[in-house]
């Protein structure tokens, strides 16, 4: 994106000086991009002290809220605030529109992918991806074998990661299919910076994001072949999830049922909520929990969290679960490298969001090179997910990597590697002040008989200095996300 001089010098901005081998979302060169003008005015007039107030009201507030998220395996605590940062990343109009065709574009694709794989298999035939990589994926459920959704959905919900590299250009980093989370923050965090900035807010023409919830209420009610009123529920795995708090928020914006397993019951193929009155009939859930542990007649036999007899409900076409069952299979890393195939393959366009490039241990030559360069890589497990099972090489000890290697050289087809990205850096409000973190952004894709995004998406960031690291789980914290009209 080209520059232009502005009045506000970047260095005027609480001495803000990102590393030029970055790109940064807010400066370009010696002046500030045109799109941040306003923000940068803002900064340079505010106080540290004051901006470290609103952040104690922010937290204060979220707090009081009981807006939280949960870390497995922390002894400290079960419960804690995810760090807000009240400087927001900002979205040139252009630039949305492109990233926002491109995620359509992609989930159309993962959902054509899926339809397929359980049903004629039409890409496996014509040699584009491997059959064992698909048919022994640990998440390819051979339940859903030609059972036909209602407008061929799998993934009612998407979440699609992006990072922009030191080029400027975006990548799609993973694609999240299962149980992606995070639009609760995503919601919360705009309402956080109206309050705190309503005058900025509107100087900027920040387009709104506020119809989520209504976007995704009639993404489920789409889904249903109920006729008449389809009853929603959101099924959770309980308060101790990591993601409760965004299970409750969104039942309650969507004004719908939060009900955990034991809430309720399959009778004749049916799914019924226990309510005071008697049994409700269920026709949509918006489960929140993997597909292992939702009908232990069907899975797990030990799992305490899902419905009995779910998956005969669900397959005899009486109840649709979004995401479907069987999902997982297109959010697994090592078949991520093929999403641009895909793309060719059942739409016949180009994609628009480039891969990162990626290398699958499972294939010898590929493998060859990850372990003679294991530390200038990051790698990564091929069904991981909140920032675990990684390997960032540069920033890795040598015990790490070497610990890695064996890993790798045991189960190679449990791993995929890439290389380094130099993630974009953002103003961030840290102890030392004001400087430059690395983000990343998930935008978040309901398809129905439409397909509906917001403006803008969650902004995760690396709080700690160098790290690439933003999940929450890993000690990142977020952002509001700007797009600006146009």
């Amino acid at each position: 994106m080209a520059c232009r001089n502005l009045a506000i010098s970047a260095d005027s901005t609480h001495g803000y000086s990102p590393n030029p081998s970055h790109y940064d979302e807010m400066v370009c060169a010696d002046d500030n991009r045109a799109h941040y003008q306003s923000v940068a005015s803002w900064l340079e007039q505010t106080p540290l002290e004051s901006i470290l107030n609103s952040r104690h009201k922010a937290d204060a507030i979220f707090r009081q809220q009981g807006i939280t998220f949960t870390v497995y395996g922390d002894n400290a605590g079960t419960e804690r605030l995810i760090p807000f940062d009240i400087i927001p990343r900002i979205i040139p109009a252009h630039e949305w529109q492109v990233m926002a065709k491109g995620c359509e574009q992609r989930v159309l694709a993962l959902n054509a992918f899926l339809h397929d794989i359980y049903h004629e298999q039409h890409i496996i035939k014509a040699g584009i991806i491997p059959a064992e990589q698909i048919l022994t994926n640990e998440h390819y459920q051979a339940a859903m074998q030609g059972l036909t959704l209602p407008n061929h959905i799998y993934a009612h919900i998407a979440g699609i990661d992006l990072v922009r590299h030191s080029n400027g250009t975006y990548y799609v980093l993973e694609d999240n299919l299962r149980t992606p989370s995070g639009v609760s923050y995503m919601l919360e965090n705009r309402k956080m910076t109206e309050r705190l900035f309503p005058e900025l807010m509107t100087q900027n023409k920040v387009l709104p994001i506020h119809q989520y919830p209504d976007f995704l209420k009639s993404t489920l009610l789409e889904a249903s072949a109920a006729t008449n009123a389809p009853n929603i529920a959101i099924l959770t795995p309980g308060r101790f999830n990591s993601a409760f708090f965004e299970h409750a928020f969104l039942a309650r914006s969507m004004g719908v049922n939060l009900v955990s397993g034991s809430d309720l019951v399959v009778k004749n193929e049916v799914v019924y909520m226990k309510t005071t009155i008697g049994l409700q009939r269920v026709d949509v859930i918006y489960r929140r929990l993997d597909d292992a542990f939702i009908d232990p007649l069907a899975f797990d036999p030990r799992s305490m969290l899902g419905v009995p007899g779910l998956m005969s409900a669900y397959r005899a076409g009486n109840v649709i679960l979004a995401n479907a069952v069987g999902t997982g299979v297109a959010d697994d890393k090592s078949v991520y490298p093929f999403v641009p195939d895909m793309i060719r393959f059942y739409l016949s366009e180009e994609p628009i969001l480039e891969n990162v490039p990626t290398w699958q241990c499972r294939k010898a030559a590929d493998l060859s090179h990850v372990l003679a360069n294991l530390p200038d890589l990051v790698v990564k497990e091929a069904q991981g997910s909140g920032g675990y099972g990684m390997l960032i090489g540069p920033a890795a000890t040598k015990a790490e990597i070497e610990d890695f290697r064996a890993k790798i050289t045991q189960t190679p087809e449990a791993y995929i590697a890439q290389p380094t990205l130099a993630l974009s850096t953002c103003p961030t409000f840290v102890a030392a002040g004001i400087a430059p973190r690395h983000i990343d952004l998930r935008p978040f894709v309901l398809s129905g008989k439409t397909v509906r995004l917001v403006p803008g998406g969650l902004t995760r960031v690396a709080l700690k200095a160098g790290s690439l690291v933003v999940n929450s789980s890993q000690g990142g914290g977020t952002k509001d996300t700007w797009v600006l009209a146009e």
